[in-house]
This record gives C-alpha cells, structure tokens and sequence, in this order.
C-alpha cells in the first residue's frame, strides 16, 4: 500500500507544479482506481496531501516573483467560508451525486483551457469589481475543496487568466498559495468528521511536495499554450477512466478511518 500511495504523490506533486493546483485533481482519480478507495475518503485523504506540495510549489513560484499575494489573500479569506460547506456536502452527499459533481468540474477546466490563449505576463486591475470576483472566485474554491478534495486550482488558475487577465505563470503561482488556508480547514472538518486517514495523506503529501519541484520547472520551461492543452488532454483522460468506473467502494479496503 505504501508504494501506490507514494506514487500517487509523485504524479500529483509533478501536475501540482506545472498547473498551479494542488494535485488533488489526479490524486483523487487515482486514489478511486489504484487503490480502491470511495470518492469520499479519497477527497478527504487528497485534503490534506495537497498542502506540502502546494506550499512548496508556492515559494518556487514566490522566489520567481510570480505570486500576486494581495489577490491570494482575498481567494483565501473567501475560501474560509466556503470550504466548512463542501465539508459538510462531503458528509451527505451520495457519492454517485460526488463523483458526478466532480466529473462537470474536470469537463468545465477542460473547456475553458482549450478555449483561452494564456499569457505569460498580465496582472489584475484591482477595482471594487475585482476584489468581489476574487472573494467569489475563493468561495467557490473552498466549497471545491471540501467537496472534492482537490485546492480549487483546477478552477482557479483558468478563472484568473480568462476573467481576471493574470498571466499564467502569476495565476499558477496566486492558485498555489491562495488554496492553501482553505485546504487546511477542510482537513480539520474532516479529521472530526472522521473521513482523514492522516498516515496515507502525509505520505502523499511528502511524495507530492518532493516531485512538485520538477513541475515547477516545467512549467517555467514549457510554452503557455502547450501548458494549456496538456492540461486539458490530462483532465480528458481522468474524465473518460472516472465515467466509466463506480463511486462505491470495494471490499478489499476498509473506509474507516485510522489516525
């Protein structure tokens, strides 16, 4: 178990990198294929797998003076709020109704990447407007994330460079540390709720951390709009595996938590 599980964290933390996102996105699908998991415990485990290599990733993306923080600490302070909500919708809803949830929130990215053109440079024209979408766009991510288990970088990143005129570099960067407090506190709701296995999270999360520098590498070397595709092609292939397959969980794995 623990070599799948290390593996999942080193293909999450690579995409974490070069996407801006928490790694949540492939983490999960693989968690539900690889090993068995529900899509319940896997988007709380995913939770919390997502923060070392987010915070890593963040500070490479920082050090290349390519994170707008005032913009992240607005999405931030909106996902507060919303992340406790899809920590509860994680509790009640069927997981026919998640994994379907989840499945339109990968066709959405998908679109939105093959229909936008990103650039590499771009910053916010801050204005009333702006820091209201921002805290929208935050609340949506933190609801993504209690819900899905996934930052909400998936929904982040394509939002900042199509609606908000982010370059793709600074909108990856932004993503990575805005996702980060409301992960955490999705983590926390969870862990009560008792949906956490902490043991299988970490061990991810280390994985992931330690294969997001590459990504980050990547990202910085690779055109904007190859970025953009790849992406999209990725979120296709998840798309076609998670359609096809159960939301229920199998037999060989118990779903109770252990610390």
């Amino acid at each position: 178990m623990i070599l799948p599980l290390l593996s999942i964290g080193v293909i999450g933390g690579l995409f974490a990198g070069l996407f801006g996102v928490g790694g949540g996105f492939i983490m999960v699908p693989l968690m539900l294929l690889w090993l068995r998991f529900d899509q319940r415990r896997a988007s709380a485990t995913s939770l919390l797998a997502i923060v070392p290599p987010a915070a890593l990733s963040a500070t490479l993306y920082g050090a290349q003076g390519q994170i707008d923080v005032l913009a992240a600490a607005i999405i931030a302070a909106g996902a507060l709020g919303g992340a406790p909500l899809g920590a509860m919708l994680l509790r009640r809803l069927p997981l026919v109704a998640l994994k379907w949830l989840f499945i339109a929130g990968l066709v959405a990215t998908a679109l939105r990447l093959v229909l936008t053109v990103p650039q590499r440079d771009g910053a916010i024209d801050y204005g009333v407007a702006a820091v209201i979408g921002l805290v929208a766009l935050g609340l949506v991510m933190g609801v993504v994330a209690g819900l899905l288990g996934v930052g909400g970088g998936i929904i982040a990143v394509p939002v900042l460079i199509a609606l908000f005129g982010m370059g793709d570099l600074l909108a990856k960067g932004t993503s990575l540390l805005a996702l980060i407090p409301g992960a955490l506190l999705g983590t926390l709701a969870n862990r009560r709720a008792g949906l956490l296995h902490v043991r299988d999270a970490l061990l991810m999360g280390l994985a992931a951390a330690a294969s997001s520098v590459g990504g980050v590498a990547l990202a910085f070397w690779l055109p904007a709009q190859l970025s953009a595709w790849l992406f999209a092609a990725l979120l296709l292939a998840v798309i076609i595996q998670l359609a096809l397959r159960p939301a229920g969980p199998s037999p060989r794995r118990s779903d109770t938590a252990t610390p």
